[in-house]
């Protein structure tokens, strides 16, 4: 075992000794269940370990995830940690970028620290189309016991998977994608269809006790739609979204966009002799009470006697953007609450950061040639045959990406395929500004980071927009909205070395090109460096299938 190596084991020991880390050491076996079925026809999806949603990461603080992951599909495979940043770690990202993917038959065992983290988040197939099958579940990164938590202890706790779901094959859907607008047919709840839709079917249903106050951990786990969430004439406190914890307001509804997470208190403090609707109804389409794409469930108290009936609880428009922004603009940080350490939140200050690098970063759609496809500064994404990070450590990225060729900022050349990948700046803050150029609701995620979201607007952002900017409490979260036709701008603080990918929520979107990837490198050797290749590292592209130990030495650079 090399030096490399054993300075990982020895930094995980130090880590379990100092903070009382766990290993959660998981065992997952993923395979296409035809017996399974969230509708009331059969219809294939991804299971892992025969369960539909996938089982619960349940972590704390520090802790060390190991999960070894068995391939029973016919496909390859990878799966992605939405929104735990694994500090110095982008080996074990789990996207095309920066690894080789786990093929038919085989496995591989991803190890990550959810290190000085705290909240909620989602797991998926990142890959293949495959999450529109499923393969998807639910992560929670508690509180160490020595750090308050800004309200009392919940009486429990429920994690609610929630999105569309296509009743055609993810394979087929895959191989026919276009130009045309694809709605979904249902939204499911934890993996169950809307209460009311087939008498012999089951939905999800939540039991409570009077007087007591539930944490709902809600994740949008869905390729297209956002939608409303409400639950029938209870009040809802936001308390938490994606591992910040934010200012507590009370609402009577909640936006969630695609690879979004919030957390909410609901008190139960309503008549117990009857039933209430738990609602996600879609964003920006027209829907009745009945139609499959209103997800509902059941928040049934322990005496109830009598079903939810009549009609589920109103909403606000779904076109009304204008709500939708202000609801997002009023979800903030919470600066005197600690999280993962006893500093408060507000410690990491944005207001008078001096920004490195700004990013304008277009998304639209374009032809190029015969092929229909999402494009980022009218570059298409077009994956390699060697991931990035492989070829970025071994050969200093030659052969695979060019730093320079992405456009940060232009989007007059002709719509074209590319490597995209763009050289930042390591322990510089960046400002990014996504500009949506569709006619539908899009949202971008990082991976490895947490964005400080400071603005949105409608139309197009100039540098006059800056005057506009919440620098005060900024909420900061890894997956952030744009809305049709409007901008959403973000700092971000670039000191988390790797190869990390950048990409649009929206399946399609991503599918089709709307990615890119941010190189965070620094050559001088006192910063601190991401950790070396891990022992199971998988080969593939350029280097074949080579063992781990005979994989070329890196090049100086890399």
């Amino acid at each position: 075992m090399d030096s490399c190596m054993w300075s990982i084991i020895a930094f995980f020991m130090i880590l379990i000794a100092r903070t009382n880390a766990a290993v959660i050491d998981l065992q997952w076996v993923i395979a296409t269940d035809d017996t399974r079925r969230p509708t009331s026809f059969d219809q294939s999806v991804i299971t892992i370990n025969d369960m539909f949603p996938g089982p619960l990461i349940n972590a704390t603080t520090n802790d060390i995830v190991k999960v070894n992951v068995f391939n029973n599909l016919v496909e390859p495979l990878l799966f992605t940690w939405n929104g735990i940043q694994q500090r110095l770690n982008s080996w074990q990202d789990g996207v095309s970028g920066t690894n080789c993917a786990i093929q038919p038959g085989t496995n591989r065992t991803y190890a990550f620290v959810a290190k000085d983290q705290i909240g909620t988040f989602s797991y998926f197939p990142s890959i293949n189309y495959q999450k529109l099958a499923g393969g998807f579940g639910p992560i929670r990164v508690n509180n160490r016991i020595v750090i308050n938590v800004p309200f009392p202890k919940p009486e429990a706790e429920f994690d609610l998977l929630i999105g569309d779901w296509y009743f055609k094959d993810y394979k087929v859907i895959r191989s026919s994608l276009g130009a045309s607008r694809d709605v979904p047919d249902m939204m499911l709840i934890n993996g169950q269809p809307p209460h009311g839709y087939n008498t012999s079917r089951f939905y999800e249903v939540f039991k409570v006790n009077k007087g007591k106050t539930y944490r709902f951990r809600v994740s949008n786990i869905g390729s297209t739609l956002s939608f409303n969430f409400r639950i029938q004439n209870h009040k809802m406190v936001i308390v938490e979204t994606e591992g910040s914890y934010t200012n507590q307001i009370t609402l009577d509804s909640l936006d969630v966009h695609v690879g979004q997470s919030y957390s909410v208190l609901v008190t139960a403090d309503l008549d117990d002799s009857s039933d209430y609707y738990i609602v996600a109804s879609p964003k920006l389409l027209n829907t009745s009470d009945d139609s499959l794409l209103v997800g509902k469930a059941v928040l049934s108290y322990s005496i109830s006697g009598a079903p939810v009936s009549g009609p589920i609880p109103d909403g606000p428009d779904p076109w009304d953007i204008e709500f939708s922004v202000n609801q997002a603009r009023s979800i903030r940080w919470n600066l005197t609450a600690g999280a993962a350490r006893p500093n408060p939140q507000g410690t990491f200050n944005v207001s008078n950061v001096t920004l490195s690098a700004t990013y304008i970063l277009h998304g639209s759609k374009a032809n190029i040639g015969p092929w229909f496809r999402h494009v980022v500064n009218n570059v298409s994404y077009a994956t390699p045959a060697t991931p990035l990070k492989l070829a970025d450590y071994y050969v200093n990225g030659s052969g695979v990406y060019r730093l320079g060729d992405f456009p940060t900022h232009s989007v007059k050349d002709i719509a074209k395929f590319g490597v995209s990948v763009v050289g930042a700046i390591h322990k510089g803050w960046h400002e990014l500004v996504f500009q949506n150029d569709l006619s539908v609701m899009d949202s971008w995620h990082l991976d490895g980071y947490g964005f400080y979201i400071v603005g949105f607007g409608k139309g197009e952002w100039t540098s006059g927009s800056r005057s506009t900017y919440n620098l005060y409490d900024p909420v900061v979260r890894s997956t952030v909205q744009v809305y049709p036709g409007w901008w959403t701008a973000v700092y971000v603080f670039l000191d988390n070395p790797g190869m990390w990918n950048l990409r649009s929520q929206h399946l399609k979107h991503w599918y089709l090109g709307q990615e890119l990837y941010v190189r965070v490198h620094d050559d001088d050797p006192n910063p601190a460096k991401e950790y070396p290749p891990p022992e199971n590292l998988l080969l593939c592209g350029m280097f074949g299938e080579i063992a781990p130990g005979g994989a070329p030495e890196p090049q100086p650079g890399g």
